[in-house]
């Protein structure tokens, strides 16, 4: 497999989990504190393991402690743990911080975080973990050329991408399991790129036999999606049958493929690239 080095600096992702809510349940794993984002100023901190909730107030946002309501002055909120922990809303823990912002009377939750430790919360989400480990490598490198050829789709929203199977399946830390995590390792920061841009690598859970090209689905060509044998005739079709089969990845990883195989039988012409480390702490 040849590799070579894209320009594209480490970036944080900026995941949607909830847009248009009046309420808010949040914690920490460890010590935390809630930032002003306009002004850069701690303004609370949040104890370990311990509920709390957020409503919108006016043009700010109010917060639940031990069952009383306090305002809090600002409609732009960051909330991080103090040393290394999560953060959780959602019934689910996260890594690294959820931004809160009241936008016209209702709160948009958002996950910032790393793009790698995005994908530990994708890959399990996406796939189930007892499936190959090779189909799970191929699954992350497809995960993160999405995300990296994504970036700023849901702009108008105040983020990246949003965490349902509209754009990617994202479970958070409460997803993660040791195998996919490897997954992810074992592939930081590899991405397929056609023609020097990072490529929407689309997949799909089934393709029924056949896949079919991007025009088929959505109108347009995109060159490195053809129609192939996927490999899942097992299943019926499920999904927009685009791309990779993820079931028919399963099977050809069962059959020895590694995930570079399968990814250069679902993505025609497509070169491996890795994000630039000089800009990564790796």
């Amino acid at each position: 497999m040849a590799l070579f080095f894209i320009s594209n600096p480490c970036f944080a992702i900026k995941i949607g989990l909830l847009v248009g809510t009046e309420d808010v349940p949040f914690g920490t794993s460890v010590k935390g504190t809630i930032i002003d984002a306009n002004t850069n100023h701690s303004i609370f901190e949040t104890e370990a393991m311990k509920g709390y909730e957020l409503k919108p107030y006016n043009n700010v946002m109010a917060i639940k402690i031990n069952g009383k309501f306090y305002k809090i002055n600002s409609d732009n909120i960051v909330i991080k743990p103090v040393s290394a922990g999560y953060v959780s809303t959602k019934n689910k823990w996260y890594r690294g911080t959820l931004m809160i912002q009241n936008k016209g009377g209702k709160l948009t939750v958002i996950n910032n975080l790393g793009i790698e430790e995005y994908l530990k919360g994708v890959v399990p989400a996406e796939m189930p973990s007892s499936w190959e480990l090779e189909a799970h490598k191929a699954q992350a490198v497809a995960a993160r050329s999405y995300a990296v050829a994504n970036l700023g789709k849901r702009a108008s929203l105040g983020f990246d991408l949003k965490d349902t199977p509209e754009d990617q399946a994202y479970g958070g830390a409460s997803a993660e399991t040791t195998r996919t995590n490897k997954a992810v390792e074992d592939t930081k920061g590899i991405v397929l790129t056609y023609d020097m841009k990072v490529i929407t690598a689309y997949y799909s859970a089934s393709a029924g036999g056949q896949s079919v090209t991007a025009s088929d689905v959505w109108g347009g060509n995109l060159p490195y999606l053809r129609s192939v044998p996927s490999f899942d005739d097992d299943v019926k079709k499920n999904g927009h049958g685009v791309g990779m089969s993820q079931h028919g990845a399963n099977n050809l990883a069962k059959q020895g493929y590694n995930a570079y195989q399968i990814l250069q039988y679902f993505y025609k012409d497509i070169t491996f690239a890795r994000l630039n480390p000089e800009y990564c702490n790796w």
